[in-house]
């Protein structure tokens, strides 16, 4: 006789399994690939990837692969992980929560014990021991901006879709749970004949229009307006309508240091990176001393003010954000950015525009200039050079250090992906996402995945270069090599043995990670001239070599960016007070 589950089972129409549904749905907000490490809770749902035409990517662990899905989520638009109850989903929480605080949208599935076990209370394995079996979701809540725990099988698409559109409207992580017991229970298979519906909610018509009249009124009485772009402009999917507005208008155009890349570089009007005390001064001058400041999508935090040392009062100061815009004092909650940046490019009329200082431009400090080929790599010679052999469309990644404030420096060409973690700063992100940007990248056909990151940091998530051979990724690594945690000397213990770390010989590490011969292309450079006959050499430059290039590039153990001396200064003050 069949059971009352059975018989519900046979009433449903187009019967599919969970697990491939939820796959489905992955699938169809553009993932091709999905990060993770397997565990016994979560092994019968991965058998269901390849059904969904999706890849399993096998990371060393849960950490990096929350790096690395948070990199391919910041290239390809959106990321899925999936681990295992407990010991996995908490080995990832520090990437998750990066994810969340950054404004990244991460997909993270994970397999959880039977909901007979979880009922029952048993005793099992990776469980605090306690029979609650609800305490790892509770933890989860506050980086995910929704939830789906798919313990009821007809509820299960609802919930799926709903927290798979959260994930890519808020642009933030949704945790999802899969017991063991439900991958194979069936559901309806109709609503994947519909596409999720992804656009944004329309702004309310009389409340947007009023805004963009107000900033309207308040941008034709400026006398020397600019434009400041920061990381949720990309974030939030406004740069389409940030870069008409900073095209129509023409007004000087600046970016904060989480906004690097997402306005183009070559642009006239666009003159350099804003952040207080760690600006060139021509920039900072021209910014400070603007009486109207557009500032779309800004992320005031410590490190990327150069440590709250931002001076745009806020008198001065328009703020369009995701979820309001702010005119001075004036709160519009509710009404996006989108709908009011496009509507005032398109009323926009004449405006008062004084010239920004010329931008950067990739020049070296003259006393660079002068000093010999064979001396040390420095750092304020190497950023304005890196901008010299980037190409247009590069993706390129910098860790929390010298490399993220370094490339303040750096001019972009066209279209260029820059992928930093500012706000969150956890040390060894960086070559964990180069690994998930590198594969998205690929599937994209974008020819160039660079990273730079210190040893410290690469000491912390260097496995993942065994991926990128796993996978046949060719990214350029560069590990600069200067004996230690340098941002961390600088805010405290400059010579303390607690900054030092042991040096390894780092490009014998690609061999040692199982990459055959001749797959890998290694130097270390330690002098200009080494390093500029390396930016010469056409096979380490060029987008089609099918090789991963890994340079150790050597600068001076003291030696650091002039942004990041003045912000961990302001660091260091601010710990002691």
């Amino acid at each position: 006789m069949a059971s009352d589950s059975d018989l519900r089972t046979q009433e449903i129409e187009n019967p599919i399994d969970i697990a491939e549904y939820l796959f489905s749905r992955v699938y169809q907000v553009g993932v091709r690939s999905v990060h993770g490490v397997p565990g016994d809770f979560n092994l019968t749902a991965l058998d269901y990837l390849p059904k969904a035409g999706l890849r399993w990517v096998g990371n060393c662990n849960e950490l990096n692969a929350g790096y690395a899905a948070d990199g391919y989520a910041r290239v390809n638009g959106i990321a899925c992980i999936i681990t295992t109850f407990g010991v996995g989903e908490l080995s990832a929480t520090n990437a998750i929560a990066g994810a969340y605080s950054e404004f990244v949208p991460i997909i993270h599935i994970v397999g959880t014990p039977s909901t007979k076990s979880q009922k029952d209370g048993l005793l099992l394995h990776h469980t605090l021991g306690s029979g609650d079996f609800a305490v790892f979701s509770k933890m989860a809540s506050h980086i995910s901006c929704a939830e789906a725990i798919l313990d009821r099988q007809h509820e299960a698409p609802l919930l799926i879709d709903n927290a798979i559109r959260e994930c890519f409207l808020n642009s933030r992580p949704v945790y999802i749970t899969l017991p063991s017991d439900m991958v194979k229970k069936k559901v309806s298979a109709n609503r994947l004949k519909t596409p999720l519906d992804l656009s944004y909610p329309p702004n309310n018509p009389e409340a947007e229009d009023y805004v963009v009249d107000v900033v309207l009124k308040y941008l034709h009485a400026a006398k020397n307006p600019c434009i400041l772009v920061d990381a949720c402009a990309s974030r939030h999917r406004a740069l389409k309508e940030t870069h008409e507005l900073i095209q129509k208008s023409g007004l000087p155009t600046f970016v904060a240091p989480m906004g690097k890349g997402a306005v183009d570089e070559t642009l006239p009007n666009y003159g350099g990176v804003y952040a207080g005390d760690g600006s060139n001064p021509g920039v900072r001058e021209r910014v400070e001393s603007s009486d109207l400041v557009l500032s779309i999508g800004p992320i005031k935090s410590d490190f990327n003010t150069a440590g709250f040392t931002y001076r745009i009062s806020k008198l001065n100061s328009i703020d369009f954000h995701s979820y309001g815009v702010t005119v001075r004092y004036s709160e519009y909650p509710g009404v996006r950015m989108n709908g009011v940046l496009k509507k005032v490019a398109d009323k926009l009329g004449k405006l008062s525009i004084v010239p920004s200082p010329a931008a950067p431009d990739n020049k070296i400090p003259d006393d660079e200039t002068t000093s010999s080929p064979d001396s040390a790599i420095t750092q304020a010679w190497f950023w304005p050079r890196l901008g010299q052999w980037l190409q247009k469309g590069d993706v390129v990644i910098t860790e929390t250090g010298t490399a993220n404030f370094g490339i303040w420096e750096t001019r972009f060409p066209a279209d260029v992906t820059a992928i930093s973690q500012v706000l969150w700063g956890s040390i060894g992100y960086a070559t964990g996402a180069c690994q998930g940007a590198a594969l998205a990248a690929k599937e994209l056909d974008i020819k160039r995945t660079i990273l730079f990151t210190g040893d410290g940091s690469f000491q912390l998530t260097c496995q993942e270069v065994s991926t990128m051979i796993r996978h046949q990724l060719n990214p350029i690594l560069f590990v600069l090599c200067n004996g230690g945690y340098t941002i961390e000397r600088l805010i405290h213990g400059w010579q303390a043995e607690y900054n030092d770390i042991q040096e390894w010989r780092y490009k014998d590490l690609p061999a040692a990670f199982g990459a055959q011969p001749g797959s890998v292309l290694t130097y270390r450079v330690s002098t200009k001239k080494e390093l500029e006959d390396l930016f010469r050499d056409d096979e380490f430059a060029s987008g089609d070599t099918k090789k991963m290039r890994f340079v150790e590039l050597v600068m001076p153990w003291d030696d650091a960016p002039k942004a990041l001396k003045s912000t961990a200064k302001a660091a260091e003050k601010r710990n002691a007070a």
